[in-house]
């Protein structure tokens, strides 16, 4: 037991703080308030803090353009110094530029001199293999290019940009226009060449009435062909062009087959063949009279060249769909399907010996497209042969009427009639038959050229 002094002394040790406790008591106090007070101010200014806008990332454009690369119509490569490739598209590979991961040979000689010159280099790449087709597509390839244009030039740290361009559409319009001139030449010279042979022939027989007759009526022959030919080839240019049509009005389509039967009934009449017609109708166009003319004298002059003797060609009209169809029917010698497909082109002839023989230049039937395609409209032909064609000119009407459901001649209760007149110009021959007289064939649209 301790004394009772040394407890009491004991007990006031412990109920009575010393000063030091005081000051670390105070000191822990006065620095929870301060974490406190620091911790609230580094809320308050990350919460407080402005918020900026997210910058965009470097490579963000990036897939644009890819995307437009990728569609590109133009076929593009980028080589390195070393001649490597480092980007390509698609379209490169379609067009030849880039074959199996290679640079193509040209290119890559281009891309050499290029380099060293820094000028740039046009080179032609024709034709495209379609083994590059194949690499580029797993897919049947459409038909290759026949032209390829490619421009390589430098750009930058020695690299070279390879551009190509399928030029296929120009070269067929060269082809084209080479062709023309080409056809031309000879249309012109054979003719030419007559005239020559026969004044010289004139010259030679001038002892000979009779035979200098005889190469004046040649020659004269020979001057009509070579007239005929420049204006056709003048009109067929003029339709050619840009221009509208500047002489349009309305135009009265039976005044068109009364003037055009008027213009071939001395041929007709001369080859023996009847020209028939269906009754007026009325029928309206929107168009240049004298283009519409001349158009159905081709289609007409064409059936009269290539029908025998003692047959008919029919001429009719109706209205379908609101488009007036004016159909021209002969019953000559037919057109095989391998040619039907040309003849609308220009120079086109299925027989050249009968063309020539008849003086034609090869041009009426393109005429005739081109007439049709400036007035909104279409050219058609349906042939079979040893029976027959039907070439069909088809023009938007003008202020058509309701077309009339056409009455059925075998429905009991209605007397059967004829769907046409018949107007002949010749004198009828003997032994023709009665389904001389019918017209309307159903036409077939097709793209063709002159017989």
């Amino acid at each position: 037991m301790l004394p009772a002094k040394s407890a009491h002394r004991m007990a006031l040790r412990v109920r009575s703080p010393t000063y030091h406790h005081d000051v670390l008591a105070l000191g822990f106090l006065i620095a929870a308030l301060g974490g406190a007070v620091l911790g609230w101010l580094a809320c308050a200014v990350v919460i407080h803090r402005p918020r900026h806008p997210a910058e965009p990332a470097d490579d963000l454009p990036e897939p644009l353009e890819m995307e437009v690369l990728r569609r590109s119509s133009t076929g593009y490569l980028v080589l390195d110094a070393a001649g490597r490739p480092l980007l390509s598209n698609e379209r490169a590979t379609e067009l030849g530029v880039l074959r199996g991961g290679m640079v193509d040979r040209r290119i890559a000689e281009a891309a050499g001199r290029v380099s060293v010159s820094g000028e740039p280099v046009d080179v032609e790449i024709r034709p495209v293999p379609v083994a590059a087709l194949l690499a580029a597509s797993l897919v049947t390839p459409p038909p290759p290019p026949s032209a390829v244009l490619a421009v390589v030039r430098a750009i930058d740290h020695g690299r070279v940009l390879v551009a190509a361009a399928d030029e296929s559409a120009a070269q067929r319009v060269e082809d084209v226009r080479r062709d023309f001139f080409a056809n031309v030449s000879h249309e012109l010279k054979t003719p030419v060449s007559a005239m020559g042979l026969l004044a010289e022939a004139s010259v030679d027989a001038a002892d000979d009435p009779v035979a200098v007759r005889r190469f004046a009526g040649k020659l004269q022959s020979e001057a009509v062909r070579l007239g005929s030919l420049v204006n056709e080839l003048i009109a067929l240019s003029r339709l050619q062009g840009a221009d509208p049509l500047l002489d349009m009005a309305v135009v009265e389509i039976d005044a068109v087959i009364d003037e055009t039967v008027a213009r071939v009934s001395t041929a007709a009449e001369n080859n023996g063949i009847a020209i028939t017609t269906d009754r007026p109708s009325g029928l309206l166009v929107r168009g240049d009279r004298s283009l519409l003319i001349t158009a159905l004298t081709n289609l007409v002059d064409n059936a009269i060249n290539y029908s025998p003797s003692r047959t008919v060609v029919s001429i009719s009209r109706v209205l379908r769909a609101d488009h007036v169809q004016i159909a021209v029917t002969d019953r000559g010698i037919g057109i095989a399907p391998e040619y039907q497909e040309r003849v609308f082109e220009r120079f086109f002839r299925v027989d050249p010996a009968r063309s020539r023989a008849t003086g034609g230049t090869g041009l009426g039937l393109a005429i005739v497209k081109h007439v049709a395609a400036n007035h909104g409209g279409t050219a058609a032909l349906w042939s079979h042969p040893g029976t027959g064609s039907t070439f069909t000119l088809r023009l938007p009407a003008f202020d058509a009427p309701p077309s009339r459901p056409t009455p059925d001649p075998h429905a009991p209760g209605r007397p059967a009639r004829s769907a046409t007149a018949v107007v002949p110009l010749t004198v009828q021959t003997a032994g023709r038959t009665a389904d001389q007289s019918a017209v309307g064939t159903t036409t077939e649209p097709a793209h063709r050229g002159a017989p």
